[in-house]
C-alpha cells in the first residue's frame, strides 16, 4: 500500500510526459505555475490509476456506442459528400461550476441583446437611425430579409434556440468568437457525446458531480409545447433533409423530443395557415424548429431556387401562422461585422457593458478603423465583413497575420483601402488548450466551445455544459469537423451532488401520446417503399442463389430453364452473370434510400442492418465470380436481410408506419410471386420451372407436406397462390394487404368502403374463389395487373 502513492505519481507524470502547451497561451489542464487545475485532479488521478489496456477498453466503449447508435457527420469532399464515423475525442472539457456560471451570466445578456438586436432590424430600425449600426451593413447583408420587415412573431420573440461559439484567451478569460441564430446545430450531438463519453468513463462520472443535459432538453421542449397555442396543433423540426451534413442530429432531437421531423415538401399552405400533408388529410402546424437557413424556406418570396422549402411559407407567418424557431432572418445576427458594433449597442440598449466580451473587431468601411487595421495587419484576420465562419475558417481572398490566403490581386493595404466596407479585422485567434488522449498520453489541443441557450417563460436557459471542438493539431484553423478536427463532451462538475434529471415534466405520470394519425405522407410514402425494396431485393437473392446453385451443377452448361431464368433476371435489371449484379446493388441503395429519409421513425439497429447489409453487397461487386461462389454470397446476402426484416417487424411499433411499410412487403411479395407463376408455372415453361418456384417461394417443406403427390403445376398453383395458410402465397399477402389498408385512415365513410379498400377487396375476393384450373395464363397476368394496380391507387390515396 506504501508504494501506491509513488505509482500513482509516476503514472501521472507518464500521461503527461507529452504535455506542453504552448507559450502564452491558457490551458485548461495546467495553470501559469505548472500544477494541474484542482477541477481536473479527480479526472487524472482516475486515468492514472488505469493501464494502457484498460484505458484502450473503456474508450472502446464509448466508440462502440457511438457505432451501435449510429452517430454519424456527413463530410464533403472534392469525390463529394460521405458519411464519417463520428470523431469523439474521449477526453471531457472539464469546467468548474462557479466559473461556468460567469459563462451562464455572460451568455443570458448577450441572447437578451440579441433579441433586441434583431428585433429592431426588422421594426423601427433605430440601431441605424441613431448611428449605432450602418444601414450599408443591414441593407447588404443577404441574411436582412426584406419580405419579413414588419411581420412580428406570433410567439412575440424572434430568438428561441441559439448558439454561441466561445474560447479562452491568453489572460484565462472568455471570450465569444460567434453567435449562432440562424439554425444552430450540434445540442443533439452534445447528447450523444455525453452518453459515449459517460460510458467510456462510467466508473468517474457519476463521481464528479456533472451537471446532466436532460433538464435542459425538456425545459425547451415544454417551452414549444406551450406555444402551440389554442388549437393544440403538433410542433415540427423542420429539416433540409438527408443530405444535410447534421441530419442525423435533426432526426436524434426529433426521436427525443418526440416531434415530428418536417421536409418543405411536407407542407402546405391552405388559407394562411401551415399544413401537414398526412395519410390523414391535411393537419396543421403550430410550432416548427427551421433547421434549414432561412433564404430556402420559401421559393415564392425568398430564393426562387430553393426544391426545399414550402410556397407560401413567408406570406403564412405574416398572417400570424405558426411559430418559427428562430424567425426567418434572425441569420443577420451572425456577420462578423456585428461584432465590430455589439459593444457599444449594449451600452446604448442595456446601459452596461458586454459581461462576456467580443473577438476584437475592426470594421474597414469606418476611416479609423481601416487605418487601424493596415497598422497592424499582422495581428489580425482579415476577411469578409457578411461572412458568418469563424476567424479561422478564412475565405479565399483573406488575410492571416498579414500574408494572403488566396489572390487578392494587390498589396494588402491597397486591397483593404479598395474593399473597405467589405472586410472586417479581427484579432488573430489564441485558443487555450485542452486535453487529448494520443497514443496513451495526453497533449494539448485547441479548443473553442458551443454552448446553447434555450429560451423557456422563465428566461433563457443554458446548457449545462455544450460541445467542444478539438484540434487535431495545434493548428487553430484545424479545429473545424471538416478539417479533421474532433469532438468532446463538457462536464460542468460540483463540489455537491447534483440533481438527477429526466425528460419527465415535474409532477408527469404518463407522457401524453402523439396522435396516431399525424404521419407525413413523404414519411408514408418512404416506408412503403422500403418494405418493396426489401422484399425486392431478398427475391432477387433467392432467384439469384437458386440460379447459380443449378449453374454450378451443370458445370456450366446451358439449360433451357438457366436460359428462361437469366432472361427473367435481366428483365427485372439483374444480369446474374455480373456475380454480385450492379442492379441487386442498386435495389439495395434504394432501401437505404428510402430508410434514410425517415431516421427518425425507423430503429437505429434496422438502420445499421440495412446499411451494413448494402455496403456488403457493393463491396463485393467484381470479386464474386458465377456458380458456387456466387450462390454462397446470395445466401449469406438473404440470412442477412431476413434478420434484417426480423428485427424491423418484431420490434418497429404499431404505429401507422409499420402499416404502411407492412402493406410495401405484402404488394412487393404478391407481385412477385404472380409474375413468377405466370413465368415459371406457365404449361410452356421448361423442365424444373415448378420446383424453382417452390425454392424460391421458400415452400420446399410445406409443398411436401402439403401435396403427397409429386410437384404439378395444380399443387404448385394451389400452394403458391391460393394457400391463405402459406405467408408465401399470394393470396395470404392479399389477405395481409386487406387486412392493414382496412386500418387506414378513411378506408370507409358512412358505411361505404373507399376506392382503395373495395379494390383491395375484390382483388382478394377474386383470387379466393379461384382454382388451379381457373388460374391459368391469362388469370395470373390479369392478378399481376390488379395487385400492381392497388399501388397507383394507395399512392394517389395517400401519398401524394
Amino acid at each position: 500500500m506504501a508504494g501506491q502513492p509513488a505509482a500513482r505519481s509516476d503514472r501521472v507524470a507518464e500521461l503527461l510526459a507529452r504535455y506542453r502547451p504552448p507559450a502564452g497561451v491558457s490551458d485548461e489542464l495546467i495553470d501559469g505555475s505548472g500544477a494541474i487545475r484542482p477541477v481536473w485532479r479527480p479526472f487524472i488521478d482516475h486515468l492514472a490509476g488505469l493501464s494502457g489496456d484498460e484505458i484502450a477498453h473503456r474508450l472502446a466503449r464509448g466508440d462502440r456506442y457511438l457505432q451501435d447508435a449510429g452517430v454519424y457527420y456527413r463530410q464533403y469532399g472534392e469525390a463529394g459528400a460521405a458519411e464519417r464515423d463520428w470523431p469523439l475525442s474521449h477526453v471531457p472539457v472539464l469546467i468548474d461550476e462557479a466559473e461556468w456560471q460567469t459563462i451562464v451570466t455572460g451568455i443570458r445578456q448577450r441572447a437578451t441583446l440579441l433579441e433586441s438586436v434583431v428585433a429592431d432590424l426588422y421594426s423601427a430600425n433605430r440601431l441605424v437611425a441613431d448611428g449605432h449600426l450602418p444601414a450599408s451593413l443591414v441593407a447588404r447583408n443577404p441574411e436582412w430579409l426584406r419580405p419579413m420587415v414588419g411581420v412580428r412573431p406570433r410567439s412575440g420573440h424572434f430568438l428561441h434556440f441559439l448558439a454561441f461559439e466561445i474560447g479562452r484567451g491568453p489572460d484565462g478569460g472568455w471570450w465569444v468568437l460567434g453567435d449562432r441564430t440562424q439554425a444552430p446545430s450540434g445540442a443533439g450531438f452534445a447528447l450523444e457525446n455525453r452518453i459515449a463519453t459517460s460510458r467510456a468513463f462510467s466508473e468517474l462520472f457519476p463521481q464528479v458531480n456533472v451537471h446532466r443535459l436532460a433538464g435542459f432538453f425538456r425545459a425547451f421542449r415544454d417551452a414549444l409545447q406551450r406555444m402551440r397555442g389554442e388549437d393544440d396543433a403538433p410542433v415540427g423540426i423542420l429539416t433540409p433533409g438527408p443530405l444535410n451534413d447534421t441530419y442525423f442530429e435533426h432526426a436524434y432531437i426529433a426521436r427525443y423530443l418526440g416531434f415530428s421531423l418536417l421536409e418543405g415538401e411536407d407542407l402546405t399552405v391552405r388559407d394562411g395557415r401551415v399544413m401537414v400533408r398526412t395519410v390523414s388529410g391535411l393537419q396543421p402546424v403550430s410550432v416548427l424548429w427551421r433547421r434549414l437557413d432561412a433564404a430556402w424556406a420559401d421559393p415564392l418570396e425568398l430564393f426562387e431556387g430553393s426544391r426545399i422549402g414550402t410556397p407560401g411559407l413567408v406570406g403564412a407567418l405574416r398572417r400570424n401562422g405558426p411559430t418559427m424557431v428562430n424567425a426567418l432572418g434572425a441569420g443577420v445576427l451572425e456577420m462578423r461585422a456585428l461584432l465590430a458594433f455589439l459593444p457599444r449597442i449594449c451600452e446604448a440598449l442595456r446601459g452596461e457593458p458586454l459581461a462576456l466580451p467580443n473577438l476584437a473587431t475592426w470594421w474597414c468601411g469606418q476611416t479609423s478603423e481601416r487605418e487601424h487595421v493596415k497598422a497592424h495587419t499582422e495581428r489580425m484576420t482579415i476577411g469578409q465583413a457578411l461572412a458568418t465562419q469563424l476567424p479561422f475558417r478564412v475565405d479565399d481572398k483573406a488575410v492571416v497575420g498579414g500574408q494572403p490566403v488566396g489572390d487578392i490581386g494587390v498589396p494588402v493595404a491597397e486591397w483593404i483601402d479598395a474593399a473597405g466596407p467589405d472586410l472586417v479585422g479581427q484579432e488573430a485567434v489564441t485558443l487555450s488548450t485542452t486535453p487529448a488522449l494520443i497514443d496513451g498520453a495526453l497533449v494539448p489541443r485547441p479548443m473553442i466551445l458551443r454552448v446553447f441557450a434555450a429560451r423557456t417563460p422563465e428566461g433563457w436557459t443554458i446548457m449545462p455544459g455544450g460541445f467542444a471542438r478539438i484540434g487535431h493539431s495545434g493548428d487553430p484553423a484545424a479545429v473545424a469537423m471538416q478539417a479533421g478536427g474532433s469532438v468532446a463532451d463538457v462536464w460542468v462538475t460540483s463540489e455537491r451532488r447534483v440533481a438527477e434529471e429526466t425528460m419527465l415534466t415535474d409532477g408527469e405520470s404518463l407522457p401524453a401520446r402523439n396522435r396516431v394519425g399525424a404521419l407525413p405522407s413523404r414519411a408514408a410514402d418512404n416506408l412503403y417503399w422500403l418494405g418493396r425494396y426489401v422484399e425486392r431485393a431478398e427475391g432477387f437473392f433467392r432467384l439469384l442463389r437458386a440460379y447459380h446453385a443449378r449453374l454450378a451443377e451443370t458445370a456450366g452448361s446451358e439449360t433451357p430453364l438457366l436460359v428462361q431464368m437469366r432472361t427473367y433476371l435481366r428483365n427485372a435489371g439483374v444480369d446474374p452473370d455480373d456475380g454480385m449484379p450492379e442492379g441487386l446493388v442498386t435495389t439495395l441503395s434504394s432501401a437505404v434510400g428510402s430508410a434514410g429519409r425517415v431516421r427518425d421513425r425507423f430503429s437505429v439497429d434496422g438502420w445499421t442492418a440495412l446499411s451494413e447489409l448494402a455496403r456488403n453487397a457493393r463491396g463485393q461487386i467484381g470479386a464474386v465470380t458465377p456458380g458456387d461462389d456466387a450462390a454462397r454470397a446470395m445466401g449469406v446476402l438473404l440470412r442477412g436481410i431476413s434478420g434484417f426484416s426480423g428485427l424491423v417487424h418484431e420490434n418497429m411499433y404499431r404505429f401507422l408506419g409499420w402499416r404502411f411499410m407492412s402493406i410495401g412487403r405484402a404488394l412487393e411479395r404478391a407481385l412477385s410471386m404472380t409474375t413468377l407463376l405466370s413465368v415459371f408455372a406457365d404449361p410452356d415453361a421448361p423442365d424444373g420451372g415448378l420446383d424453382l418456384v417452390v425454392e424460391v417461394g421458400d415452400s420446399v417443406m410445406a409443398q411436401r407436406r402439403r401435396h403427397s403427390v409429386s410437384t404439378t403445376r395444380a399443387t404448385v398453383i394451389d400452394l403458391m397462390a391460393l394457400d391463405a395458410l402459406n405467408p408465401r402465397s399470394v393470396l395470404y399477402q392479399l389477405g395481409e394487404l386487406q387486412e392493414h389498408v382496412n386500418t387506414l385512415p378513411g378506408a370507409s365513410s358512412d358505411g361505404r368502403m373507399s376506392t382503395l379498400t373495395g379494390a383491395v377487396l375484390q382483388t382478394h375476393s377474386m383470387l379466393a374463389v379461384a382454382t388451379p384450373t381457373t388460374l391459368d395464363r391469362a388469370a395470373l397476368y390479369r392478378l399481376g395487373d390488379g395487385i400492381a394496380g392497388l399501388s397507383n391507387q394507395l399512392a394517389a390515396a395517400y401519398l401524394k
